[in-house]
């Protein structure tokens, strides 16, 4: 099952104007003018090839690409890092609404236009987070996709009863995606079992939560895996890079087989993970598995200066995974909505508009300086960052012509 379902004709963001983006510079050098209509690209041409009786946005010194996606981030623990005072953050309904919202647009406001979300249930707030993340789907849509997962605690044994008649619940309710953390589990195995027979049952796709340092444990999942038509993912996997080489090879190789998508964290963990670091990216991506990046924690407790950036973690994955530029880009984009099982998306004709505009010219040089962005989500424009730097007056600035300090009153020199 999709995380984004199809669109019915009678869907309002289906209906968006059409627009014409011009001028754009594409990852092979090109300059084209792109037309959007009905949620998809209409045409690519050469730079002013192009009309429309719609709108037009300028996008000449931006580097036009598909949009990344966010296959890993906790909406109902977004943003409680920076709560004011002492004790824990409000699990009222309203108040992880109010912060998961929030999130979701900071997290559009990087470019990716589709997030899957791990919500913790049960325990004292049973479904109730989930609510409130579904709730903000609904609130956000046409804005962006946002896609909650099921997270129980406990899924074996006696304790484990309620959150497994909760995790079916949670499936009826709207989560389209089961997961959880096998590792905090008393039986992990077991506990990988019961979420992959809820997800075959109700035709789910899976991600779970795992360090990846138990080599006999990453044997069994992936043999569990292997039938699950609707695909499984795990993350972060981080533990993988403490093993010994060749018993990391097997384990890829395995993986790799049973086609797991593995979903590396690099800007950082997240709750129910042990390990900081990154999966080696490389090696797996060697192996044949697919490997996809996310952001994981947005300032909670598990990273409080998480950022949530897919180019950030793109940039991480080429400067120190050694990853080329396309590749580290590859892993928050093409992979990442495979991963969620998404269409995929090429600055080509017929394909979804689902857009990502930096400034820039080549895309290593985006990754390094990422700062003025324009979304395009279902062919409109859904969130726009400008950045401006400015430098005091001087015989360089001059010389190079960069743009000064100053407003047009200023007197000599420039004021701040």
């Amino acid at each position: 099952m999709p995380d984004s379902q199809p669109r019915q004709p009678d869907d309002p963001a289906a209906e968006a104007t059409a627009l014409v983006l011009c001028g754009a510079r594409l990852t092979d050098g090109r300059i084209v003018d792109v037309r959007l209509g009905d949620g998809r690209i209409e045409a690519v041409g050469t730079a002013g090839s192009l009309t429309s009786p719609g709108a037009r946005v300028d996008l000449r010194g931006y580097l036009l690409l598909p949009a990344p996606a966010e296959p890993h981030t906790h909406s109902d623990t977004a943003l409680t890092a920076d709560r004011a005072g002492p004790g824990p953050a409000s699990h009222h309904p309203d108040d992880i609404q109010r912060r998961a919202t929030e999130a979701a647009l900071l997290q559009l406001g990087h470019g990716a236009t589709a997030l899957r979300s791990h919500v913790r249930i049960g325990d004292a707030t049973g479904l109730a987070p989930l609510e409130a993340v579904l709730q903000t789907r609904r609130s956000l849509h046409g804005l962006t996709d946002l896609t909650p997962v099921a997270v129980p605690r406990l899924l074996t044994g006696i304790a484990g009863a309620d959150s497994l008649a909760m995790l079916r619940d949670a499936v009826k309710m709207g989560a389209a995606v089961v997961g959880g953390c096998p590792d905090l589990d008393p039986d992990p195995a077991g506990y990988a079992e019961a979420v992959l027979e809820i997800a075959a049952a109700h035709g789910c796709p899976v991600d779970l939560h795992t360090d990846g340092d138990d080599p006999a444990r990453l044997t069994r999942l992936a043999a569990m895996a292997a039938g699950l038509r609707h695909g499984v993912s795990i993350g972060p996997c981080a533990g993988l890079s403490h093993l010994p080489p060749q018993t990391t090879i097997r384990a890829a190789d395995q993986l790799a087989a049973a086609e797991v998508t593995v979903i590396c964290l690099p800007q950082g963990g997240c709750s129910g993970t042990e390990r900081r670091g990154t999966a080696p990216v490389r090696l797996l991506r060697a192996a044949g598995v697919r490997v996809a990046a996310g952001s994981g924690a947005l300032r909670d407790v598990a990273n409080p200066v998480g950022r949530g950036d897919p180019l950030e973690a793109a940039y991480l994955l080429a400067s120190q995974s050694g990853l080329p530029a396309e590749a580290a880009y590859g892993t928050v984009s093409a992979a990442a909505r495979e991963a969620m099982g998404l269409p995929e998306v090429r600055v080509e004709a017929g394909f979804p508009a689902e857009l990502l505009a930096v400034r820039g010219e080549q895309l290593a040089g985006v990754l390094s300086l990422a700062y003025s962005r324009i979304v395009v989500h279902r062919g409109r424009v859904v969130a726009r960052t400008s950045a401006v730097r400015e430098y005091c007056d001087s015989e360089a600035v001059v010389a190079l012509d960069l743009p000064r300090q100053g407003r047009p009153d200023s007197g000599p020199g420039g004021g701040p």
